[in-house]
């Protein structure tokens, strides 16, 4: 006999909603899942930081050195070992003297000393010379070079005399 308050035919009726029941916990075993079937997986919640609390933290610390803006600053490059420099054009310059530091902000790209090289020669120091050796080798074998096929094409040109119209008659 059935159990009380359930009909005769309950038992194929459990069979079933057992069934469904475990087809929906196969569907949502992972529960990564944010949308159907096909769709990206969330591996992990980020936490989204706003920079400008950063900015202002850091701006505290600073004044906290007591660092004073440097005006009339038109470019900084700092020279890395390897030959490049990393260029600021017009950056914001502050300096604590007392804290030996100083601080550079602004956009900054790394260039090769040759795009710089007129501009930069005056703020160049002894432990560059080697980098400007390798430069100016650079340049004199390309120079030679440059020399080697241009005695080749003056072979094909007249010498010209004097009198330029004595040689376009011959």
């Amino acid at each position: 006999m059935p159990p009380k308050g359930r009909p005769a035919s309950a038992d194929s009726t459990s069979a079933e909603v057992q069934a469904a029941r475990d087809k929906l916990k196969a569907r949502f075993a992972n529960s990564t899942r944010t949308g159907g079937e096909g769709t990206a997986r969330r591996t992990k919640l980020k936490k989204h930081q706003s920079h400008g609390a950063d900015d202002k933290q850091l701006q505290a610390q600073l004044k906290r050195l007591g660092v004073n803006n440097i005006p009339g600053i038109e470019e900084v490059n700092m020279f890395k070992e390897d030959g490049s420099v990393i260029h600021f054009a017009a950056p914001k310059v502050q300096a604590s003297v007392t804290a030996n530091t100083y601080v550079v902000t602004g956009h900054a790209e790394n260039k090769k000393l040759e795009e710089l090289l007129p501009g930069i020669i005056n703020q160049l120091g002894p432990d560059n010379l080697v980098n400007l050796k390798r430069i100016a080798e650079g340049y004199a074998a390309a120079g030679a070079a440059a020399k080697g096929a241009a005695d080749g094409e003056d072979e094909d040109i007249p010498d010209i005399g004097e009198n330029f119209e004595d040689v376009s008659k011959q």
